[in-house]
Formats: C-alpha cells, sequence, structure tokens
C-alpha cells in the first residue's frame, strides 16, 4: 500500500525520494520538450516547409496540453498520481515510435501526429507533477522546490539541442546548397535520408521511457492527498464559491502562464531562425537554443538561493517580468550578434515566472486545488499559439520585427505580479 502524504506535511522525512523520481522525470520532460527547437529547422528542410509551416511543430506538441489537461486530471482521480505518471511515460513512449513510420515515408502530419501524442503522456505526467511539488512542503518555499526541478528540466533541454542537433543537423549546410541543384528524384533521396536520421534517436528515447515507467512502478512513490490543513484553511472562502472560475488569482494566472509559455518556447524555439535571419549557418544556428535554456539554469539557481528567505515569490515574478521588457525592447533595437544574446537573455528572464505562479494561482483553492492544477496545464496551449502567431509575423514582416509579440505578454504578466494575484472576487 502506498504511503499518502498529506499536501503541506511539515515532516521532511518522505521528501527526498519523491522529489528525486520528479526530477528525474523533469529532466526527461525537458530533453524531449526542447528537442522542438531542433525538429523546426530538421523538418523544415526535411519536409520542404515554409517558416509558419514549421513552426506547426509547437502548435501540434502544446495543443495536447489544451485538449488532454482536463483529461488528464480525471485519470490521476482514477489512478492516483504514481500509475498515471506510468501511462504518460506509455502514451509518451507511443508517439516517440510514431517517429519512425513518419521517417520512413517522409510525411510531416505522421510526424505532428507523433508530436501531438508526446505532448498528451506529457500532459498526464504535467497534471500530476507540478500540484506534487507545489504541495509536497511548505507553500512559501514551492518556488524554490520547483525552481529545482526546473534546474533538472532546463539542464536537459541545454543537452537536448547540442546531443540532437548534431546527429540531425550533420552536414545540413552542403545538403541546403546541394538540393538546389539536384534533380527531384535526387533531392527526393536525399531528404529521405534526412528525415530518418530521427529512427535511432527516437526508438532509443522509447526505450528509456519504458525504463522510467519501471523505475516510478517499482518505487515507493507516496500519494498526496488533497484533503489537509491548506484546505481547512480555505474552506470558508470555498464553502461559499461553487466554481473554480469563480477565484480571479487562478484566472488570471492561467492567462499568465498561457502567455508565459508563449513566449518561453518563442524565446527557445525561434532563436535558431533568428540566428540564420542575421547569417548564421543552419548547423551553427541549431545551437543557438542551448543559450537562453542556460540562462534559465542561472535563473533557476538564484531562485533557490534567494525564494523565500531574500525574495517573495510575487517580488521574483515582477523582476522577471520587467527583465523580460527590457531584454525584448533590446533584442527588438539592436543587430546581429547583440540582438541574439539579448533574446537568449529572455532565458534568464522567464526563468521563475513558472515556479512563481503556480503558487500563486493554486492559492486558497482548496477543494478546488486538483481541478485548478488541470486548468493552469491547459495554460501551456500557449506554446503552440504564440510561436504560430510569431511564424506568421515572421513571413509577413521578418523574424526582428515579430518580436513585438512578447511585449504585451510581459505587460500582462507584470499586471498579474503587481496585483493580478491579490484579487479576491470578480
Amino acid at each position: 500500500m502506498q504511503t499518502v502524504v498529506p499536501a503541506q506535511s511539515k515532516t521532511k522525512q518522505n521528501y527526498a525520494l519523491p522529489l528525486a523520481i520528479i526530477g528525474v522525470l523533469f529532466f526527461l520532460f525537458g530533453f524531449i520538450t526542447w528537442t522542438n527547437s531542433v525538429l523546426i529547422p530538421y523538418l523544415k528542410l526535411a519536409c520542404e516547409l515554409n517558416t509558419s509551416e514549421s513552426y506547426l511543430v509547437t502548435f501540434a506538441f502544446y495543443i495536447s496540453y489544451f485538449v488532454m489537461a482536463l483529461p488528464s486530471g480525471w485519470v490521476l482521480q482514477k489512478t492516483g498520481f504514481k500509475k498515471g505518471m506510468i501511462l504518460g511515460l506509455l502514451v509518451m513512449c507511443i508517439g516517440m515510435l510514431v517517429f519512425i513510420p513518419a521517417a520512413l515515408t517522409r510525411t510531416y502530419s505522421v510526424f505532428l501526429l507523433g508530436l501531438f501524442i508526446v505532448g498528451s503522456g506529457l500532459a498526464v505526467l504535467q497534471t500530476a507533477s507540478n500540484p506534487y511539488i507545489t504541495v509536497l512542503g511548505p507553500i512559501e518555499s514551492a518556488a524554490q522546490r520547483i525552481s529545482i526541478m526546473g534546474i533538472c528540466n532546463k539542464l536537459a533541454g541545454t543537452l537536448s539541442p547540442l546531443l540532437l542537433g548534431s546527429i540531425f543537423m550533420k552536414d545540413t549546410d552542403k545538403l541546403e546548397a546541394q538540393i538546389k541543384t539536384l534533380s527531384e528524384a535526387a533531392k527526393a533521396a536525399q531528404l529521405d535520408e534526412l528525415a530518418q536520421r530521427v529512427i535511432v534517436p527516437y526508438s532509443i528515447m522509447a526505450a528509456a521511457l519504458v525504463g522510467l515507467a519501471m523505475m516510478v512502478y517499482f518505487s515507493h512513490l507516496p500519494e498526496v492527498s488533497q484533503s489537509d490543513d491548506t484546505e481547512d484553511k480555505a474552506t470558508e472562502t470555498t464553502s461559499t464559491r461553487s466554481s473554480v472560475l469563480s477565484f480571479p488569482n487562478l484566472v488570471l494566472g492561467f492567462i499568465a502562464l498561457f502567455l508565459y509559455v508563449g513566449v518561453e518556447v518563442i524565446a527557445g524555439d525561434t532563436i535558431a531562425g533568428y540566428g540564420q535571419f542575421w547569417g548564421y549557418k543552419l548547423s551553427e544556428a541549431s545551437k543557438l537554443p542551448a543559450y537562453p535554456l542556460g540562462g534559465m539554469v542561472i535563473g533557476y539557481i538564484a531562485g533557490i538561493l534567494l525564494i523565500p528567505k531574500y525574495l517573495t515569490q510575487n517580488k521574483a515574478l515582477v523582476i522577471s517580468a520587467v527583465s523580460g521588457l527590457i531584454f525584448a525592447i533590446g533584442a527588438l533595437f539592436t543587430r546581429g550578434d547583440l540582438s541574439i544574446y539579448l533574446l537568449a537573455g529572455l532565458g534568464l528572464a522567464n526563468a521563475l515566472i513558472w515556479p512563481a505562479i503556480w503558487p500563486l494561482a493554486l492559492n486558497k483553492l482548496g477543494s478546488f486545488t486538483a481541478l485548478g492544477s488541470s486548468i493552469l496545464v491547459m495554460g501551456i496551449a500557449g506554446g503552440a499559439i504564440l510561436p504560430l502567431l510569431y511564424g506568421q509575423l515572421t513571413d509577413k514582416l521578418n523574424a526582428q520585427q515579430a518580436y513585438w509579440l512578447v511585449i504585451p505578454c510581459y505587460l500582462f504578466i507584470l499586471y498579474y505580479a503587481l496585483a493580478g494575484h491579490k484579487k479576491k472576487s470578480w
């Protein structure tokens, strides 16, 4: 029988193993998620796409969170956290295996189907793991714990474009120049070979997912009960409310999270194309996503050291939003390498937004906490919508001017940090 740990329990002896297991899962999240930053230029070449079409990679992946978030909450109610995590890992494995027929046929729509299935599995894992981290300890230090998970996530995300980029994008500069002079048959043969480079890496990742599912199955991962002292303290508030949407801090937090994930994905997944805009070769540009992700690691370390002893979660959110505005405006009004480095700086600015929004949005939801968590996970769909808009703006304007899209996003996040999370009623 699994141990049931009350949320906000002050006993810490049970924290180490659950947090270690969740840390491994967050490493997995990061490695798989930020593979998209390499898949975008890779599939753009292999499947002969324009810019906006290539950003369907992020759309297919992140829209699955919106579609699957509420069903994921229902699944977790039926299965519990542990079995739900195992199910999510196995669903992801199926999505990875879909890449094999996609590569063999070089069919973009099948690649997108595989990405959607992988994202669906991740939605189950995210729905379980984020509130798990939030409630497994004092709410005041929730952002600190999420920051630790963020380091695992973004270290993996930093490795992903470097490792997989060296496989997928090998000799693509030469190939990109050659295909312009090849016959249709020769070009198709070259692009078929390029598309099939994903088969071995994705087969290995599928096997790793099965191994991780077995690790979770045999682990002593405790279940977390939502019936805790936090819920008791919120009883007076929640008993008078009939809908989760009656909590402004949650609804506004959902919007802030939606916008945040959008700008985070834009910073990480468009920087390779932005490097090409300023003259980088494709093989060189494919390594640029490591810079914003490295900045996020630095930001997470700062969060661990500063929150909550020296910095409250909402103040960290204020600093992050203001920093995002400064870096974005700088990238818009500079040129070349400086503009690219300022764009990469968004990674540092973004680091503490996710860990700060979650506890602020879930604060005092009481019995609505599980549903509120599912709604917040739906906000990850911002990574589907905003990069697609960026791609369309790039085709109409250019890769630099399209970044004006992130300015209103950071302004709303700043509003949520200053006032929105304090709003108690409509």
